[in-house]
């Protein structure tokens, strides 16, 4: 039996059995096994020497639109951005991952217009490894759907799931440290439902033997698995819904009730018109609050504070990762910096390296010759 067929033999087994306290430790053994078996799948799928899409980053975040063919990446992507990617009303225009980017408050925001994702992408239909593994990349996925179609986003977002990509939550506190012998030793930190057998099965699943475990959250099977993995990438995520100028007055209700179904506030979704250009101030003001970017004005010797070209950081960047980014010799010289702005209890504040920054502030660093 190939590792294809021993996966399905396992998700068919999974979804056949009942979930009850007396079947709890079962389940998370043939859920640890399906994830043990879909990562061999993967680097066997990896080793063929396919091509891949080898898209390099630039700038001070990648954004990755992911969406079905046709719903209009390619479209807003070219309103957003310098980018020419080829648009048709045609499925898969799309055959190559086509970057632009995206200016805006002095950042310079990568726009990743992906082919369109498929059914079965995370098993390799269409290529969607490739694009799969792009999108891992990315710091923001803005998920796009058609407002006649709301439920393309099940199926989308399912898909990156079995790509081991989690949106819009955190990592699971598990930790894990091995030793060389008296077993598993569970610590908990918090009220688990899970029984202590069952997070032993997991473990031993995957090859812990001897080891202290220490699990900080109610996590369920899922999580304690990812956990255990630790190779599953955490991503924020928005949805746009393209074609809003085309909704009637009463069809508005129906497409807020298909958002709701699927936990999507339908005030956080971004309603846009990509080919008319509608909407899409919001889409860009929402992909940089969500990116967590924050400007600081550099005061440079002898000619003052530069406005126009901010140093551009992520929300609780220190003064020490303002030098990194800066590089040159100031990680040498540094003596201390200058701050003014909303980090600073007043004007020229002077502070060190762990100083925490935030947006607009204005930064003079005072370095030795």
């Amino acid at each position: 039996m190939g590792l294809e067929e021993e996966i399905q033999e396992l998700e068919d087994e999974i979804a056949s059995t009942p979930y009850n306290k007396s079947t709890e430790a079962h389940i998370g053994r043939l859920k640890s096994k399906l994830a043990e078996k879909k990562e061999k799948l993967e680097q066997q799928s990896g080793s063929g020497g396919g091509g891949g899409y080898g898209v390099e980053k630039h700038g001070d975040a990648t954004v990755a639109l992911v969406g079905f063919p046709s719903v209009g990446k390619s479209t807003l992507l070219n309103a957003l951005t310098n980018a020419e990617s080829e648009t048709g009303a045609y499925e898969f225009t799309t055959l190559d991952v086509y970057p632009g980017m995206l200016k805006h408050k002095g950042a310079n925001i990568q726009i990743l217009d992906v082919p369109g994702l498929i059914e079965g992408a995370a098993g390799g239909r269409g290529g969607g490894q490739e694009v799969l593994s792009v999108v891992r990349t990315a710091d923001l996925i803005v998920f796009m759907v058609s407002v006649f179609d709301i439920d393309q986003y099940d199926r989308l977002s399912e898909e990156l799931y079995q790509n081991k990509i989690r949106l819009d939550e955190e990592p699971p506190r598990v930790n894990i440290r091995k030793k060389g012998k008296d077993g598993l030793s569970i610590n908990k930190a918090a009220d688990l439902e899970l029984e202590e057998e069952t997070i032993k099965g997991v473990l031993r699943e995957h090859g812990y033997v001897n080891a202290d475990v220490t699990i900080g959250e109610s996590v369920d099977i899922d999580r304690l698995v990812d956990g255990v993995m630790d190779n599953r990438v955490y991503l924020p995520s928005i949805v746009a819904v393209n074609k809003a100028d085309l909704i009637e007055p009463d069809y508005v209700s129906t497409v807020e009730a298909e958002l709701e179904e699927r936990d999507i506030d339908p005030d956080e979704a971004i309603f846009i018109s990509a080919e008319k250009e509608k909407g899409l101030d919001g889409l860009v003001e929402r992909i940089w609050d969500e990116l967590g970017l924050i400007r600081i004005y550099m005061d440079k010797p002898g000619r003052g504070v530069d406005r126009e070209e901010p140093l551009i950081l992520r929300e609780g960047a220190t003064v020490d990762d303002a030098c990194e980014k800066l590089g040159g010799s100031f990680d040498e010289r540094f003596r201390f910096a200058r701050v003014t702005g909303p980090s600073a209890k007043h004007d020229e504040q002077q502070v060190g390296r762990d100083h925490e920054l935030a947006d607009e502030d204005v930064l003079r660093i005072i370095a030795r010759r």
